[in-house]
């Protein structure tokens, strides 16, 4: 079972040292920056953090390489994309409808029956959550048994030598960046069972990457109100929690509704609000001492873990 650290972004209260010596860690430490795209190399900084015993996986290089030898896994992954796309399109009109009705009736006065009306609602929504979940993994995994990755030359070589790397490594660290981008490549080259029985320390995307699934969000997007929506599955290292980090940022955590609707939809997963500084250590998928993360709470307040 892998041993996980959660942490807020590392920017501009950097704590990926001090969570790297708490967990006793001296030997190398193999890093994914692939959410950082064309800036993977950029990785001076991560590495001062680190140290010089850090090796960087390169997974968008070595995903960007596949795919310019491997034609039939380009389309396959583009088809893939394009499907996602869709489905993300008509989840999310249904989505806006179904919510729109959880916030109409939160916003009632209580009584029995607003409150039966609105778990209702709430369950509409957990199903459209479920359901769309269940489709892309669907797609993903059909994916992977008409593609069978792990057997195409391309894909077998650029494995081989990731292997070779987190053979001799201690850890894995896995950065932000653009969450698309990074969960596409671990599913490419297969971490949700090289990372099983690891040591891993991520933040931002990566934070999200490593869970059940996937949740996008952002209360005050450009092209206007915004709803957090599921995105797919993640690697499923633990379910328990369900991680939004840099909320204050990207959540109105003062609008008490907004953070109790938050809270209830996502039941019995825990919503966590990983902040700069912020951190949530898992062992076989609960919190353990060193945490200092907080919840979302169904009153709409935030609170400590083991509040």
């Amino acid at each position: 079972m892998a041993k996980i650290v959660l942490l807020g972004p590392q920017r501009p209260q950097p704590t990926l040292h001090e969570a790297v010596e708490s967990q006793g860690l001296s030997g190398s430490i193999a890093a994914v920056t692939a959410g950082w795209e064309e800036r993977e190399h950029e990785d001076d900084e991560l590495a001062a953090h680190l140290g010089e015993s850090t090796t960087n996986l390169e997974l968008y290089r070595r995903s960007r390489e596949i795919l310019s030898e491997d034609r039939a896994i380009s389309d396959a992954l583009g088809e893939l994309r394009r499907a996602r796309r869709e489905a993300q399109d008509l989840y999310r009109h249904s989505l806006h409808h179904a919510l729109g009705t959880v916030r109409a009736l939160a916003a009632r006065p209580g009584n029995a029956l607003v409150e039966e009306e609105l778990a209702e609602a709430f369950d509409v929504v957990r199903a459209l959550d479920a359901r769309h979940l269940d489709r892309i993994a669907r797609l993903e995994g059909d994916f992977r048994r008409r593609w069978a990755t792990g057997r195409r030359a391309a894909v077998r070589r650029q494995r081989q030598q990731v292997d070779d790397i987190l053979s001799q490594s201690d850890a894995v660290v896995v950065a932000g960046g653009h969450v698309g981008v990074l969960a596409e490549a671990l599913l490419l080259f297969g971490f949700e069972e090289r990372l099983r029985r690891r040591t891993v320390l991520a933040w931002s995307a990566g934070a999200m990457t490593l869970g059940s699934r996937i949740v996008l969000f952002h209360d005050s997007p450009p092209q206007g109100f915004g709803n957090a929506e599921v995105w797919g599955p993640g690697l499923d290292l633990y379910n328990r929690f369900l991680p939004f980090p840099n909320a204050r940022v990207r959540l109105d955590t003062d609008d008490r509704q907004r953070v109790s609707i938050l809270a209830r939809r996502f039941l019995p997963q825990i919503c966590v609000p990983l902040d700069a500084g912020e951190r949530l250590d898992l062992s076989v998928g609960r919190a353990v001492s060193g945490s200092s993360a907080r919840r979302l709470e169904r009153s709409g307040d935030i609170a400590g873990l083991g509040s």
